[in-house]
């Protein structure tokens, strides 16, 4: 991801976005820190090798990771940086070759990954914007990101992520209110509260009408959507953590990720947005 060309081709865009795990020193099983959970079933340290990991940086257990406890690691995608901060901002040399550089690999991969994500947004932004201003604002913030990435690690650890997240957002808000605008979204007497971040965990939303809802942020944990129409229904942020999506259609959600969709619950009917595949656990 190196040209700062503010309209590239979006589908070259998106694969820059994907991981590569065969080109990244296994930064996901070292940079970060988890306890034992639900999602995992021992304790890691940030900065320290998960146990599993080979030596060769692929995972040795990777084929019976959720057999094994450790959910959390199938639900997780770095939207490409970790081949990006392998290859292209170290140059190739990993932390066990480097052990003076991991500690700054590692923040930086944490700042990528997040620029990755707020990027991996912004190209469906691009795509869904209907008025010259708003292509205009969301080129913009591409451009400036992109030029953050290609001016490397000192520059990308100086920026502010937060901040950039929170001007992206705006953003996003204003793209998902013009995609949802010929959406009746909450005119359903049922359910007074399909709003962002909605507690709607538990709940059965089969019989709601939810088409243009902006359910942005919203905890869906385990909520029954079965069968429900998701089309212009803004998800960013939602938590759908073992939400039924059986026969569900989100090939028109906004905003949907990866991660979320991983972490949820689907079979073979339910229709998802061409950017993104079916979890292999939803096959089994």
């Amino acid at each position: 991801m190196t040209s700062t060309d503010s309209s590239p081709a979006l589908s070259d865009a998106r694969s820059a976005l994907r991981a590569n795990c065969a080109d990244c020193f296994a930064l996901c099983c070292t940079a970060f820190g988890f306890q034992r959970s639900a999602d995992f079933p021992i304790d890691k340290p940030a900065g320290a090798p998960c146990s599993n990991l080979a030596d060769d940086f692929s995972c040795s257990i990777h084929e019976s990771l959720r057999p094994r406890g450790f959910r959390g690691c199938t639900v997780f995608d770095c939207f490409g940086a970790g081949q990006y901060v392998s290859r292209d901002l170290f140059d190739g040399h990993s932390w066990r070759e480097r052990p003076d550089t991991s500690a700054e690999m590692f923040t930086a991969f944490a700042a990528v990954r997040q620029l990755h994500e707020i990027l991996w947004y912004l190209v469906e932004a691009a795509e869904r914007a209907a008025t010259p201003e708003l292509k205009g604002e969301v080129a913009r913030h591409r451009r400036d990101i992109l030029n953050t990435l290609d001016r490397g690690v000192p520059e990308i650890l100086a920026s502010d992520v937060g901040r950039t997240r929170d001007d992206v957002r705006r953003t996003l808000v204003e793209v998902s209110e013009e995609s949802r605008g010929g959406f009746a979204a909450g005119s359903d007497d049922s359910v007074d509260d399909l709003r962002p971040a909605a507690d709607l965990v538990g709940r059965d939303l089969r019989a709601t009408g939810l088409c243009g809802a902006d359910l942005r942020g919203a905890y869906l944990i385990a909520a029954d959507l079965r069968r429900c129409d998701l089309a212009g229904v803004d998800l960013l942020g939602a938590d759908l953590r073992d939400a039924r999506l059986d026969g569900a259609d989100l090939s028109d959600a906004l905003f949907l990720t990866q991660p979320q969709v991983d972490a949820a619950r689907g079979d073979r009917a339910t229709l998802l947005p061409a950017a993104l595949r079916r979890p292999r656990h939803w096959l089994m």
